[in-house]
């Protein structure tokens, strides 16, 4: 295991510096692991939340509603679930120092998009790209 690179709490990437220095990937896995640990944190909450919920309610109205709100709840929960394996996966790629290139063209991925966006794996060019091709076979 590697030291600790010190970051200062406000430290931010800067384009002058080396791209995707020490500094720059401890601040990405950093936020990459907070985003994660944020994640399953709520999951958490939903389950103790919904495990709590299973009652029996006589209302047939009141039934469809807990029942509608379960189903959001866990769609949601799926959603986040697959956002943790893109999350995994950016952690994995900065460890084998892939993190932050394109995978289509690899060039830098801006480190504005990066911070928005800290699981893209294309640049913005490449990604519209890939939209505008997705989009022209969808209309088929």
């Amino acid at each position: 295991m590697k030291p600790e690179t010190f970051l200062p709490d406000d430290y931010r990437p800067a384009e002058d510096e080396p791209f995707m220095n020490e500094r720059q990937t401890e601040y990405f896995r950093r936020k990459l692991l907070a985003w994660k640990n944020d994640i399953l944190a709520e999951s958490r909450d939903t389950i103790e939340a919904l495990q709590e919920a299973t009652r029996n309610i006589p209302d047939v109205t009141d039934r469809a509603s807990e029942e509608t709100d379960r189903a959001l709840e866990l769609r949601t929960r799926d959603r986040q679930r697959k956002l943790v394996a893109k999350i995994d996966s950016a952690l994995r790629r900065l460890e084998e120092g892939e993190y932050g290139y394109c995978e289509v063209t690899g060039e830098p991925i801006s480190l504005k998009r990066l911070d928005a966006r800290p699981i893209a794996t294309m640049s913005l060019e490449a990604q519209e790209r890939h939209e505008r091709r997705e989009k022209v076979h969808r209309d088929d």
